[in-house]
């Protein structure tokens, strides 16, 4: 008999082609429209750390480093007691190849710390040169001019790497997790018209009298949906992969595991179908369904850090982010993505989507059971 209502339910899904071309295009356009959007906006030149400088070496050359870093607006320069990083410029560092000594505060984060790394390195490098310029005018004023004349473009000289292997986050890496992240949410609408539908038309109340359990009503009708969901991850993967580059585009590439991204969207694909059978068991309406879903996902969405990245937020909307479940399965992709996450970096994530989702499952198990249970 489960099977038959599994079949029931994958025939109505299959039915709606309008629903499914919304699942399935409109994400897909989302991310390339976006990607290509912001492609230039995801760039690191307007990203600024509080910095604190002592220069004990105190020589020329060093206040000369100094005062470059000073002009880059990359750096703010400011006291100990408000910086985020301190940096400590050791005595005879021109003239020992001693290292820069940099104390990062734990409110820093490890993404943020490799920016940083970046941003300094161009100025350690136009460092070096000058010191070798100045050894080599002892010798050659021809090859010092030379040294001198040198010019250095971050983007020239290296790439921002989470590890040997990953890119830096570039803005299809942040909106291909996004959108399908968001795309699964709106799953919320389907699931709630149709179980409403079939609550006028008093199916439950047939299926009741078959002696159905609410349990198997309502995982049979969540079961199409899940299949829905992980094909969609996967053309959305694939969108970032194979389509997005075509426009000038930076390529998704899927550093992590296969198997952790899998994981992730069955996770995430849980929770939405938790969410949207509570929708659906709470409203009296498919319209009121509908209305209350769209609501919820652009809530979530925003809060979360699908509609602004979240670490362009302030630090109280990055805390109050950590609510939403779009927040918990962005976190999860990026994890994969930019880390090369394997399934153990995703396992807090997909357990907090699980949670939710057999949470709002269960409480619309619940509710309809009372329902039943007034006739």
């Amino acid at each position: 008999m489960f099977s038959a209502m599994v079949k029931k339910e994958f025939l109505l899904v299959l039915r709606d082609k309008k629903a499914l071309m919304v699942l399935f295009i409109m994400p897909a356009i989302f991310i390339l429209i976006i990607s290509v959007a912001m492609r230039d906006v995801f760039t690191q030149n307007s990203v600024s750390f509080d910095i604190a400088i002592v220069n004990l070496d105190n020589s020329k050359i060093t206040k000369e480093l100094v005062k470059d870093m000073s002009k880059n607006q990359n750096f703010n320069i400011t006291k100990k007691d408000s910086a985020q990083i301190f940096i400590t410029i050791p005595k005879e560092y021109t003239k020992k190849n001693k290292k820069l000594g940099i104390e990062v505060k734990e409110s820093l984060k490890s993404d943020e710390i490799e920016l940083f790394k970046s941003k300094l390195l161009k100025e350690v490098v136009d460092l070096k040169l000058k010191i070798i310029a100045n050894r080599l005018r002892e010798f050659s004023d021809e090859a010092a001019n030379a040294i001198s004349s040198v010019s250095l473009e971050a983007n020239n000289l290296f790439e921002l790497k989470y590890n040997e292997e990953e890119e830096t986050p570039n803005s299809t890496q942040q909106s291909v997790p996004s959108w399908i992240v968001f795309g699964m949410f709106f799953m919320i609408t389907p699931i709630s018209t149709i179980f409403i539908n079939e609550r006028k038309q008093n199916t439950l109340a047939r299926l009741s009298s078959m002696n159905i359990s609410i349990f198997s009503f309502i995982i049979s009708k969540i079961v199409p949906y899940l299949f829905i969901a992980q094909i969609q991850a996967w053309i959305m993967l694939g969108v970032g992969m194979f389509i997005v580059p075509l426009f000038n585009t930076p390529a998704l590439v899927l550093n992590g595991s296969v198997f952790a991204f899998a994981f992730l969207s069955f996770a995430l694909s849980i929770s939405t179908v938790g969410l949207a059978s509570l929708i659906a068991v709470s409203a009296s309406s498919a319209e009121q369904a509908s209305t209350i879903g769209g609501i919820s996902s652009i809530l979530l969405g925003a809060i979360g850090g699908v509609m602004v990245p979240k670490f362009i937020m302030p630090q109280s909307m990055q805390t109050l982010a950590n609510i939403s479940p779009m927040s918990w399965g962005l976190d999860g992709f990026l994890n994969i993505f930019l880390k090369g996450g394997d399934i153990f970096m995703v396992l807090n994530e997909s357990f907090m989507l699980l949670t939710f989702g057999a949470i709002g499952l269960g409480i619309s198990m619940y509710i309809l059971h009372v329902r039943m249970e007034k006739g």
